[in-house]
């Protein structure tokens, strides 16, 4: 059973940067397709980022595209979302999901394994 447990999340104000950690343990985690999503009040859970079994490849919503950057260290295992020029609109609970296959997916319903999910709250 794969666990995985966020932090990093808090309260910044606009234009601040954080970066949130996945620390994985169980199942296979240096050949599972990574991600990011994030759920804010009121609307649906939007995907954030992904990251390839070796880290190779990464895809990123637009929303975020040049001002996010997801990263994962296989030998710790670790996956990180280093999050900069924060705004309002990113204010929302932050997860990461596991997928266990090397194919590269941005559709939530394909990860098998989730996180309890870390707050990240932006000020105006």
């Amino acid at each position: 059973q794969v666990q995985l447990v966020e932090s990093g999340g808090g309260l910044v104000q606009t234009g601040a940067s954080l970066t949130l950690s996945c620390a994985a343990s169980g199942g296979t985690f240096s050949s599972s397709t990574m991600g990011w999503f994030r759920l804010a009040p009121g609307k649906e859970r939007e995907f954030v980022a992904a990251i390839s079994w070796n880290g190779v490849v990464t895809d990123y919503a637009d929303s975020v595209k040049g001002r996010f950057t997801i990263s994962r260290d296989n030998a710790k295992p670790m996956m990180y979302l280093q999050m900069n020029s924060l705004m309002p609109e990113d204010t929302a609970l932050y997860f990461c999901a596991s997928r266990p296959s090397r194919v590269f997916s941005r559709s939530a319903g394909t990860y098998l394994y989730w996180g309890q999910g870390t707050q990240v709250t932006v000020s105006s």
